[in-house]
């Protein structure tokens, strides 16, 4: 499949791109949606990804430079050339997440609540982008003979980019039924954080592409230090708030 899915005025609009408009746009409606249920107005949920999206492109795209500098210290042409890829999903959470922090500092609003409005439509977003990877051909496994295996250079690998997709669809589904039964504002961004990471863990063992440090994976070791402090989070405040009841 052609990466490029159309040209305008000369420049290829790549389906990487598309997919990836497509989930910011259906999850901005989503947490449109939810947010009227709680009470935060659509308006600061539209003013708030007009910082935060941005801010999750430029984390993600720093954070795979950081840990690829040795290929792009000194060309600041290839830092900013995105369409080459090099997004990275970890960085593009933190950079989103901190400027939706300050975001919801500056308006007064609580950001534990904000986090947990947004939390499914991340996730939902995930599920779409993955296919972008499938389209370039990237951001896959290794050699297996699994009946499920894509064909990539010639060579039958692990589609590490669906079983991905595939998780994070089924997280979403699990995030919007746990809503409801959530036991403190906070706690369903938590669980975004915990149920991704693990998946990941296992599936970035299994990819041939991954950002390494000291001789290990990047995103495996981003994912271990998310699941423990999101954890050890849950148990404080539930501990607290049960404390607080007795």
């Amino acid at each position: 499949m052609d990466p490029v899915a159309f040209y305008a005025f000369g420049i290829g609009i790549r389906w990487y791109g598309i997919l990836i408009a497509s989930g910011i746009l259906l999850g901005t409606l989503i947490a449109i949606r939810r947010a009227k249920r709680v009470g935060i107005n659509e308006e600061n949920i539209l003013d708030m990804l007009l910082f935060a999206v941005p801010a999750s492109i430029v984390g993600a795209r720093a954070y795979y430079v950081l840990f690829n500098w040795e290929y792009y210290a000194g060309d600041f042409y290839k830092i900013i050339n995105v369409r080459q890829g090099g997004l990275a999903i970890h960085g593009g959470v933190i950079g989103g997440a901190l400027v939706a922090y300050l975001y919801c500092k500056s308006k007064n609003i609580s950001f534990p609540k904000m986090a947990d409005i947004c939390a499914p439509s991340l996730i939902l977003g995930q599920a779409i982008g993955r296919w972008g990877n499938f389209i370039n051909q990237e951001a896959h496994g290794g050699p297996t003979d699994l009946p499920w295996g894509i064909i990539v250079d010639g060579v039958k690998v692990h589609p590490t980019f669906l079983y991905e997709s595939l998780w994070n669809f089924m997280v979403f589904g699990v995030l919007l039924w746990y809503d409801k039964r959530k036991k403190f504002d906070g706690e369903l961004f938590l669980f975004y954080l915990m149920l991704y990471s693990v998946a990941r863990f296992f599936i970035e063992g299994l990819r041939t592409d991954s950002l390494m440090f000291a001789g290990m994976r990047v995103a495996q070791l981003i994912s271990i230090g998310a699941i423990v402090l999101s954890a050890v989070v849950v148990y404080l405040v539930r501990k607290k708030k049960y404390n607080d009841m007795i």
